[in-house]
Protein backbone atom coordinates (compact mmCIF):
# COMPACT_ATOMS: atom_id res chain seq x y z
CA UNK A 1 0.00 0.00 0.00
CA UNK A 2 1.35 3.37 -0.93
CA UNK A 3 2.20 5.72 1.91
CA UNK A 4 2.29 8.99 -0.01
CA UNK A 5 -1.20 9.96 1.16
CA UNK A 6 -0.15 9.29 4.76
CA UNK A 7 2.91 11.49 4.42
CA UNK A 8 0.90 14.26 2.80
CA UNK A 9 -1.85 14.06 5.40
CA UNK A 10 0.77 14.09 8.15
CA UNK A 11 2.14 17.25 6.60
CA UNK A 12 -1.31 18.83 6.66
CA UNK A 13 -2.04 17.77 10.24
CA UNK A 14 1.42 18.50 11.56
CA UNK A 15 3.05 21.52 9.96
CA UNK A 16 -0.14 23.51 9.49
CA UNK A 17 -1.11 22.85 13.09
CA UNK A 18 1.61 25.19 14.24
CA UNK A 19 0.30 27.87 11.89
CA UNK A 20 -3.22 27.43 13.24
CA UNK A 21 -1.94 28.33 16.70
CA UNK A 22 -0.42 31.59 15.48
CA UNK A 23 -1.26 35.17 16.43
CA UNK A 24 -4.69 36.77 16.60
CA UNK A 25 -4.07 38.89 13.49
CA UNK A 26 -4.05 35.82 11.28
CA UNK A 27 -7.24 34.54 12.92
CA UNK A 28 -9.08 37.81 12.34
CA UNK A 29 -8.37 37.74 8.60
CA UNK A 30 -9.28 34.05 8.25
CA UNK A 31 -12.97 34.49 7.19
CA UNK A 32 -12.01 36.95 4.45
CA UNK A 33 -9.22 34.68 3.25
CA UNK A 34 -11.56 31.70 3.13
CA UNK A 35 -14.17 33.65 1.16
CA UNK A 36 -11.57 34.79 -1.35
CA UNK A 37 -10.22 31.27 -1.77
CA UNK A 38 -13.69 29.87 -2.43
CA UNK A 39 -14.79 32.59 -4.86
CA UNK A 40 -11.57 32.77 -6.88
CA UNK A 41 -10.82 30.27 -9.63
CA UNK A 42 -7.70 28.21 -8.80
CA UNK A 43 -6.13 29.42 -12.05
CA UNK A 44 -6.36 33.03 -10.83
CA UNK A 45 -4.83 32.46 -7.40
CA UNK A 46 -1.40 33.79 -6.39
CA UNK A 47 1.40 31.26 -6.76
CA UNK A 48 1.59 30.44 -3.03
CA UNK A 49 -2.17 29.87 -2.97
CA UNK A 50 -1.88 27.61 -6.00
CA UNK A 51 0.71 25.60 -4.10
CA UNK A 52 -1.70 25.13 -1.19
CA UNK A 53 -4.49 24.25 -3.63
CA UNK A 54 -2.19 21.70 -5.29
CA UNK A 55 -1.53 20.19 -1.87
CA UNK A 56 -5.27 19.83 -1.37
CA UNK A 57 -5.66 18.18 -4.77
CA UNK A 58 -2.88 15.75 -3.95
CA UNK A 59 -4.42 14.83 -0.61
CA UNK A 60 -7.86 14.46 -2.19
CA UNK A 61 -6.63 12.21 -4.97
CA UNK A 62 -4.63 10.02 -2.61
CA UNK A 63 -7.58 9.71 -0.22
CA UNK A 64 -10.05 8.96 -3.01
CA UNK A 65 -9.35 5.23 -2.66
CA UNK A 66 -11.18 5.35 0.69
CA UNK A 67 -14.46 6.14 -1.13
CA UNK A 68 -15.68 8.13 1.86
CA UNK A 69 -19.37 8.85 2.35
CA UNK A 70 -20.43 12.47 3.07
CA UNK A 71 -20.73 11.60 6.76
CA UNK A 72 -17.26 10.02 6.79
CA UNK A 73 -15.85 13.04 4.98
CA UNK A 74 -17.18 15.24 7.78
CA UNK A 75 -15.35 13.08 10.32
CA UNK A 76 -12.16 13.41 8.28
CA UNK A 77 -12.55 17.18 8.16
CA UNK A 78 -13.17 17.23 11.91
CA UNK A 79 -9.97 15.27 12.48
CA UNK A 80 -8.01 17.67 10.27
CA UNK A 81 -9.47 20.69 12.09
CA UNK A 82 -8.68 19.21 15.51
CA UNK A 83 -5.16 18.34 14.39
CA UNK A 84 -4.54 21.84 13.05
CA UNK A 85 -5.94 23.42 16.21
CA UNK A 86 -3.84 21.19 18.44
CA UNK A 87 -6.91 19.84 20.26
CA UNK A 88 -6.18 16.97 22.61
CA UNK A 89 -7.70 13.57 21.90
CA UNK A 90 -7.52 10.08 23.34
CA UNK A 91 -7.13 8.80 19.77
CA UNK A 92 -3.48 8.45 18.77
CA UNK A 93 -3.10 8.41 14.93
CA UNK A 94 0.04 6.26 15.07
CA UNK A 95 -1.83 3.54 16.95
CA UNK A 96 -4.52 3.54 14.27
CA UNK A 97 -2.09 3.27 11.35
CA UNK A 98 -2.68 -0.51 10.88
CA UNK A 99 -6.45 0.01 11.01
CA UNK A 100 -6.20 2.82 8.46
CA UNK A 101 -4.26 0.54 6.13
CA UNK A 102 -6.82 -2.26 6.54
CA UNK A 103 -9.68 0.19 6.04
CA UNK A 104 -8.10 1.51 2.83
CA UNK A 105 -7.62 -2.00 1.45
CA UNK A 106 -11.21 -2.96 2.27
CA UNK A 107 -12.64 0.16 0.65
CA UNK A 108 -10.42 -0.27 -2.39
CA UNK A 109 -11.61 -3.88 -2.77
CA UNK A 110 -15.25 -2.81 -2.49
CA UNK A 111 -14.82 -0.10 -5.11
CA UNK A 112 -12.96 -2.50 -7.39
CA UNK A 113 -15.61 -5.19 -7.13
CA UNK A 114 -18.34 -2.64 -7.82
CA UNK A 115 -16.46 -1.46 -10.93
CA UNK A 116 -16.15 -5.03 -12.21
CA UNK A 117 -19.83 -5.73 -11.59
CA UNK A 118 -20.91 -2.58 -13.45
CA UNK A 119 -18.59 -3.33 -16.36
CA UNK A 120 -19.91 -6.89 -16.67
CA UNK A 121 -23.48 -5.56 -16.98
CA UNK A 122 -22.70 -3.15 -19.82
CA UNK A 123 -24.26 -4.09 -23.18
CA UNK A 124 -21.96 -6.32 -25.20
CA UNK A 125 -19.57 -6.96 -22.31
CA UNK A 126 -17.79 -10.33 -22.28
CA UNK A 127 -16.17 -11.75 -19.15
CA UNK A 128 -13.06 -13.76 -19.96
CA UNK A 129 -12.01 -16.80 -17.83
CA UNK A 130 -9.37 -14.63 -16.13
CA UNK A 131 -12.03 -12.17 -14.98
CA UNK A 132 -11.12 -9.51 -17.53
CA UNK A 133 -14.20 -7.67 -18.83
CA UNK A 134 -13.95 -7.00 -22.57
CA UNK A 135 -16.41 -4.72 -24.37
CA UNK A 136 -16.09 -3.80 -28.02
CA UNK A 137 -16.80 -0.11 -28.52
CA UNK A 138 -16.07 0.05 -32.25
CA UNK A 139 -15.57 -2.91 -34.54
CA UNK A 140 -12.28 -3.01 -36.43
CA UNK A 141 -11.88 -4.15 -40.04
CA UNK A 142 -8.21 -5.16 -40.03
CA UNK A 143 -6.44 -8.23 -38.68
CA UNK A 144 -6.33 -9.39 -35.08
CA UNK A 145 -2.92 -9.61 -33.40
CA UNK A 146 -1.34 -12.84 -32.19
CA UNK A 147 0.31 -12.98 -28.79
CA UNK A 148 3.71 -12.88 -30.51
CA UNK A 149 2.87 -9.73 -32.48
CA UNK A 150 3.88 -6.15 -31.86
CA UNK A 151 0.87 -3.86 -31.56
CA UNK A 152 0.48 -0.13 -31.91
CA UNK A 153 -2.28 1.44 -29.79
CA UNK A 154 -3.76 4.60 -28.38
CA UNK A 155 -5.07 4.20 -24.85
CA UNK A 156 -6.29 5.85 -21.67
CA UNK A 157 -6.04 4.21 -18.24
CA UNK A 158 -8.30 5.09 -15.31
CA UNK A 159 -8.62 4.17 -11.64
CA UNK A 160 -11.98 3.13 -10.18
CA UNK A 161 -12.71 6.74 -9.18
CA UNK A 162 -12.26 7.88 -12.78
CA UNK A 163 -8.80 9.39 -12.28
CA UNK A 164 -6.73 9.15 -15.48
CA UNK A 165 -3.31 7.77 -14.54
CA UNK A 166 -1.89 7.44 -18.03
CA UNK A 167 -2.81 8.29 -21.61
CA UNK A 168 -1.03 8.15 -24.96
CA UNK A 169 -2.52 11.56 -25.75
CA UNK A 170 0.19 13.10 -23.55
CA UNK A 171 2.79 11.84 -25.98
CA UNK A 172 0.75 12.57 -29.07
CA UNK A 173 1.71 9.31 -30.78
CA UNK A 174 0.53 5.70 -30.49
CA UNK A 175 2.43 3.36 -28.18
CA UNK A 176 4.09 0.26 -29.64
CA UNK A 177 4.92 -2.89 -27.67
CA UNK A 178 4.99 -6.70 -27.92
CA UNK A 179 1.61 -8.08 -26.90
CA UNK A 180 3.22 -10.81 -24.81
CA UNK A 181 5.25 -8.24 -22.87
CA UNK A 182 2.44 -6.38 -21.10
CA UNK A 183 -0.08 -7.05 -18.32
CA UNK A 184 -2.34 -10.09 -18.72
CA UNK A 185 -5.43 -7.94 -19.17
CA UNK A 186 -3.92 -6.30 -22.22
CA UNK A 187 -2.52 -9.51 -23.68
CA UNK A 188 -5.94 -11.14 -23.52
CA UNK A 189 -8.08 -8.12 -24.35
CA UNK A 190 -6.12 -6.60 -27.24
CA UNK A 191 -5.81 -10.05 -28.84
CA UNK A 192 -9.60 -9.99 -29.33
CA UNK A 193 -9.48 -6.70 -31.25
CA UNK A 194 -9.04 -5.94 -34.93
CA UNK A 195 -7.04 -3.06 -36.40
CA UNK A 196 -9.18 0.08 -36.43
CA UNK A 197 -11.28 -1.13 -33.54
CA UNK A 198 -11.79 0.31 -30.07
CA UNK A 199 -12.51 -1.55 -26.85
CA UNK A 200 -12.91 -1.05 -23.14
CA UNK A 201 -10.91 -3.37 -20.89
CA UNK A 202 -11.78 -3.64 -17.20
CA UNK A 203 -8.96 -5.43 -15.43
CA UNK A 204 -9.11 -7.22 -12.06
CA UNK A 205 -6.07 -6.41 -9.95
CA UNK A 206 -4.47 -9.80 -10.57
CA UNK A 207 -4.58 -9.27 -14.34
CA UNK A 208 -3.19 -5.74 -14.06
CA UNK A 209 -0.23 -4.83 -11.84
CA UNK A 210 -1.14 -6.85 -8.75
CA UNK A 211 0.97 -6.06 -5.70
CA UNK A 212 3.60 -4.23 -7.77
CA UNK A 213 2.24 -1.16 -9.57
CA UNK A 214 4.69 0.91 -11.62
CA UNK A 215 7.05 2.93 -9.38
CA UNK A 216 5.94 6.53 -9.02
CA UNK A 217 2.44 5.89 -10.37
CA UNK A 218 -0.82 6.69 -8.59
CA UNK A 219 -1.94 3.07 -8.96
CA UNK A 220 -2.49 1.32 -5.60
CA UNK A 221 -1.53 -2.35 -5.19
CA UNK A 222 -4.15 -4.83 -6.51
CA UNK A 223 -6.09 -2.00 -8.13
CA UNK A 224 -8.89 -2.69 -10.62
CA UNK A 225 -8.09 -0.66 -13.73
CA UNK A 226 -10.05 0.39 -16.80
CA UNK A 227 -8.48 1.02 -20.20
CA UNK A 228 -9.97 2.49 -23.36
CA UNK A 229 -7.89 1.06 -26.19
CA UNK A 230 -7.74 1.73 -29.93
CA UNK A 231 -5.77 -0.79 -31.99
CA UNK A 232 -3.99 1.35 -34.58
CA UNK A 233 -1.78 -1.25 -36.24
CA UNK A 234 -0.06 -4.64 -35.93
CA UNK A 235 3.47 -3.87 -37.20
CA UNK A 236 4.95 -7.33 -36.98
CA UNK A 237 5.72 -10.69 -35.39
CA UNK A 238 8.10 -10.37 -32.44
CA UNK A 239 8.83 -14.10 -32.46
CA UNK A 240 10.83 -13.75 -35.66
CA UNK A 241 14.42 -12.43 -35.58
Amino acid sequence: MRTMWMATLALVLGTTGAQAQGGSTAKKSEPAAKAAAVETSPDDLPEDSKTIYALGLSVGKDLSLFALTPEELKLLQRGISDGMAGNTSSIEPKEYAPKIQAFAKARQAQAGNATLERAAKEPGAVKLPSGVIYREVKAGTGKSPRVTDTVKVHYEGRLVDGTIFDTSAKRGIPVEFPLNGVITCWTQGVAKMKVGGKAKLTCPGGTAYGERPPPGSRIPPNAVLTFDVELVDVPGDTSRP
